[in-house]
């Protein structure tokens, strides 16, 4: 029973985020009815599985909560704030009942009261100013409509702790049910398996309630089942006792009785027969209903574990096969070498498969982030709509889990310091409401990810004078603009006077920075002040495997990313010893560049030619010397431990073919460190 309350619970994460998503959503369009059948359809799946697998405060606090929305979804209620308030409030109760199954915990039953106690409210005062006692128990007879259903479940139904009787339960709460259970395909006593379903049912429901609402009821098991629902007449037919009592002799003489025969004996006791003319419309030329359509699979639901254990083994192929083809050259057999060729393209696919496999859409963060915009702005008492573009850019899901915390911080920092209030808008002929935009886009084999703002801006000589104060440069340095900014990164830099509960304890913008640099990550900020300000992260695809160009400085292995590689140049020894600035002419083209011998404190080697790795950063092309370069090789990435935690220009080691090792040079970073220590020499 754990296994499938296990898989309830997953099912019902997925329900609650995707109700919160449909609640943010639905506050700037509260007439969108797709979005309420949406809020209603989550909720009822939440109230109906919790029932089913024992969360007994969870069903009975949704059921509230949804007859709530019956209200909206019948035009009676409103979308408001305060309604939204409540339901959100709810929707992280919600969340709280899912992990405390015991109900125990005395602040939980408290919050549990007052909400159930603001929901009841809600309730009552749009009961009494409907004019009825009971809004849902009361029918109307000129709204009743008669349904024929057939259910019959798959045998293997109960192996997800599903039981029919409960949905046939729940039907009865929608109506007046009558219900003809069918036995006729229970074997015989010795080849019966307990384990098993045998019973299908045919059922008459005179209900209010539309064919969508009776769908919902089956709406766990609709890809374990037949089903068909079909209308037959505008009225209680379960109310004329010879109808009914003719259908249940049938019921008991043959296997079912059908929906054309329950027609014609609806025909022959009611005066109403035009209706009828709904079934025929319905049964087909040959004369039979028409068939089921089979429910196929699409997707399916996987453990991450299995996702990681999974990508690891790939991991290992790709190590793997890279000693095969180095096994292979060296033997020099020609059909050894065809299979290692064959071998590396699988494997290369099966990578990329695999790949595309635990990939994650960035729009499965964006609901945490309308949340916290929507809370924290009626916290601080102003006005942000916060919108995304290019929500569907995907990532690994390794980067996405570390990505969120970041991300909230900078969001934090847009609110609380980047809007300005409504007034201080006024003044500066803005709009009183601010906004935020989230933009993500591919770049090569990189992710962007920009988060901008049209509030304040940024202070640059409130910084540069924050930055003397604190003696973290002198009063005669002298900083470009994205160097001022570039300060805002470093530990214990704030220029924020008055500390709020959400930020300006001088921790927050570092800790983002070395945040994003655990998973590869760089950030970039730009700033017009009184315009807005705009943030950019730089993230790889993945962290686990990459295409790299294997070079050799001495007797040492390296690998740069592929993406980052441009153009390769030969060039004699004597052009990169001693030049001038660090220029090189080549394909008549100067281009700055950096001797690694030189930068890695390695002594000058005696070959006569190097090569020029011609690489991007930022808007510039720089030129990277190396004295050879081998080729391109599929690496596997691999931490280098604690002990070089803060080797920065280092992203990693990758094991070769021959079992030695191969450093990953970060080129953004060498670079960035290396041009540093020029400028202040």
């Amino acid at each position: 029973m754990d296994k499938f309350r296990n898989k309830f619970k997953e099912e019902a994460t997925d329900n609650i985020n995707d109700l919160e998503d449909a609640l943010l959503l639905i506050e700037n369009e509260t007439e969108n009815k797709e979005l309420v059948e949406r809020i209603f359809r989550a909720m009822h799946s939440l109230k109906g599985g919790g029932a089913m697998f024992g969360f007994s405060q969870l069903s009975e606090f949704t059921h509230n909560l949804e007859n709530l929305y019956h209200l909206v979804r019948e035009g009676k209620l409103k979308i408001t704030r305060k309604l939204l308030d409540i339901t959100l409030a709810s929707v992280d109760h919600m969340k709280v009942l899912l992990t405390d199954e015991d109900f125990d915990n005395p602040e939980i039953k408290a919050k549990h009261v007052n909400l159930s106690l603001q929901i009841t409210k809600l309730l009552d005062s749009e009961t009494e100013e409907d004019g009825r006692t009971d809004l849902f128990d009361q029918k109307d007879s000129n709204k009743i409509k008669s349904y024929y259903i057939y259910f019959e479940p798959n045998q293997d139904v109960f192996n997800d702790g599903t039981n029919p009787l409960f949905l046939l339960d729940e039907l009865n709460s929608l109506g007046d049910c009558k219900v003809f259970a069918h036995f006729n395909k229970i074997p015989e006593i010795e080849k019966i398996d307990v384990t098993k379903c045998y019973t299908y049912w045919e059922i008459l429901l005179a209900t209010e309630e539309n064919v969508n609402s009776i769908s919902d009821v089956f709406i766990f098991i609709e890809d374990q089942c037949e089903l068909e629902i079909i209308e037959i007449v505008d009225y209680d037919i379960t109310l004329n006792k010879k109808i009914i009592e003719e259908i249940s002799k049938l019921a008991e003489e043959r296997k079912d009785v059908g929906v054309i025969e329950i027609q014609k004996i609806v025909k022959k006791y009611s005066e109403k027969t035009d209706s009828s003319e709904k079934i025929e419309k319905i049964v087909s030329k040959s004369g039979s209903l028409p068939s089921v359509k089979e429910n196929v699979i699409s997707s399916i639901r996987v453990s991450s574990n299995k996702l990681d254990q999974l990508m690891n083994l790939v991991s290992e192929l790709v190590t793997t096969q890279a000693r095969l083809s180095l096994y292979a050259e060296q033997s020099g057999q020609p059909d050894l070498a065809a299979i290692a060729e064959n071998v590396q393209k699988l494997s290369r696919q099966l990578r990329d498969n695999a790949f595309d496999i635990v990939l994650v859409p960035i729009e499965t963060m964006l609901t945490r982030f309308q949340r916290l915009v929507r809370d924290l702005s009626k916290e601080l008492n102003k006005s942000v709509v916060f919108t995304a573009e290019g929500a569907e850019t995907e990532l690994d899901k390794t980067i996405i889990e570390s990505l969120t915390d970041p991300l909230l911080h900078i969001l934090r920092n847009c609110i609380d310091h980047g809007i300005e209030s409504a007034e201080n808008r006024k003044k500066l002929n803005k709009p009183e409401q601010g906004k935020i935009l989230l933009k993500a886009f591919y770049s090569g084999a990189n992710v962007h990810i920009q988060i901008h703002d049209d509030g304040a801006g940024m202070n640059l000589e409130k910084i540069r004078a924050k930055a003397i104060q604190k003696e973290i440069i002198n009063k005669d340095t002298i900083l470009s603009k994205k160097e001022t900014l570039d300060l805002v990164f470093l530990p214990g830099f704030s220029t924020v006077e008055n500390v709020t509960g959400v930020s300006g304890r001088g921790v927050g913008m570092d800790v983002v920075k070395r945040k994003l640099a655990e998973i590869r990550g760089e950030v970039e900020l730009d700033s017009e002040l009184n315009v807005g300000t705009t943030l950019t992260i730089k993230l790889p695809l993945t962290l686990s495997i990459i295409d790299g160009l294997l070079v050799k400085i001495a007797h040492n292995h390296y690998l740069m990313p592929l993406s980052a590689v441009n153009k390769i140049y030969a060039t004699d020894h004597s052009n990169v010893i001693n030049k001038y600035n660090n220029l090189i002419i080549l394909d008549g083209k100067q281009f700055p560049f950096y001797y690694l011998r030189e930068e890695f404190d390695l002594s000058e080697g005696n070959q006569a030619i190097e090569q020029v790795i011609i690489v991007s950063y930022e808007d510039q092309q720089i030129g990277l010397v190396v004295d050879e370069v081998i080729g391109e090789y599929q690496a596997v990435l691999k931490s280098l431990g604690k002990m070089y935690k803060k080797q920065e220009i280092i992203s990693g080691a990758t094991i070769l073919g021959d079992g030695t090792v191969a450093l990953v040079l970060d080129t953004n970073k060498i670079i960035s460190q290396f041009s540093q220590v020029k400028i202040n020499l």
